[in-house]
């Protein structure tokens, strides 16, 4: 773990089980609990909007019936049949196309609408228990640069050891560093701790493709905030306490409930699309647990605002050299 301090961008090299004595009394530490849900399916398409089949043409019986793969990214509404997601082949997949998952096409599902880089929408005909089905044919969304199918020992590994809230497409990792007994340190100092729950989804790992970053644009992700989150959270502001957020995930949370009500934290469901990029204010967060980002992401914009750019940008310069590992089970900092 590198330990980054963001008064005067000095760093040191420390151990994440130093975490706990690294913390003050009185601050008050804030996880997102959400839960990864097997998410990517893979099917095959009707073919409605294909070409047909014919003499001139043999192959388009295979294409009819081609493999396609579906990534679910955000639910679109209180029922479980209606999604965001992301497909491939996605050139090959217009509105209209028929989508059947499973052995036995347990799930059937019809595209809805498209927009670019690959999304649609799409509606699931209604099953009697979705979430059942889908955790008996769906898969874990393992990162892209983990170059292996995923496996059932994926649906324990990649949660955090606190994960509750069934809704993400990918684990908030700066929680995976947390153990059962570094959980039990941390309360046993007397610093408080409490939860929110922000569905982790496609706005997340959005890559920024505009010149001016002020251009980009987020997708909104779901949260909650518990009545007894919101007092902790509430309290620990009127007290002048820190408060350090593990996770970018709980910075954005934090940092857009407080802008919904008047500098107040209030509990309940909302959705955030909170780009935070240098040139932020802060008005929750006083210190964070993040991992190292990928280039060209708002992940590490965030970063750069809480750490200032200059401090963010030598910090990575020590890890690389350092060989700590990046990305999702990688290696962390504490910024303070």
């Amino acid at each position: 773990m590198l330990y980054l301090s963001r008064t005067n961008g000095s760093y040191s090299d420390r151990q994440f089980r130093d975490l706990p004595d690294l913390l003050q009394l009185g601050d008050l530490v804030v996880f997102n609990n959400t839960r990864v849900f097997p998410a990517r399916l893979y099917g095959r398409r009707k073919g409605a909007r294909a070409q047909t089949v014919s003499r001139q043409n043999p192959a388009t019986r295979n294409f009819l019936q081609g493999r396609v793969e579906v990534f679910l990214t955000r639910q679109l509404s209180s029922s479980p049949n209606d999604w965001e997601c992301l497909v491939r082949p996605g050139r090959k997949i217009s509105v209209g196309e028929h989508l059947f998952f499973g052995e036995h096409d347990e799930l059937q599902a019809e595209v809805l609408a498209r927009s670019g880089f690959g999304e649609r929408q799409i509606r699931f005909q209604p099953v009697e228990d979705f979430y059942s089905v889908l955790d008996r044919i769906g898969h874990i969304p393992l990162p892209p640069y983990i170059s292996r199918p995923d496996s059932s020992r994926d649906r324990d590994r990649y949660q955090t050891v606190y994960a509750q809230e069934r809704g993400s497409v990918a684990a908030p990792t700066a929680g995976l560093h947390f153990t059962p007994e570094i959980l039990d340190r941390i309360r046993h100092r007397g610093v408080e701790t409490t939860e929110i729950t922000l569905h982790v989804g496609l706005g997340t790992f959005q890559p920024i493709r505009v010149e001016r970053v002020e251009d980009h644009k987020i997708h909104s992700e779901s949260y909650s905030i518990s009545p007894a989150a919101a007092s902790a959270i509430n309290q620990a502001l009127r007290d002048s306490r820190r408060i350090v957020a593990v996770g970018t995930t709980t910075v954005r949370t934090l940092e857009h409930a407080i802008r919904r009500n008047a500098n107040t934290i209030t509990p309940g469901p909302a959705s955030a699309d909170l780009f935070i990029y240098p040139g932020h204010e802060f008005k929750v967060v006083k210190a964070m647990v993040t991992n190292f980002h990928l280039p060209q992401s708002s992940l590490l914009m965030l970063v750069s605002a809480f750490a200032g750019k200059e401090n963010a940008l030598s910090a990575y310069d020590h890890a690389v050299t350092n060989r700590y590992r990046f990305y999702s089970y990688g290696d962390c900092m504490l910024i303070e």
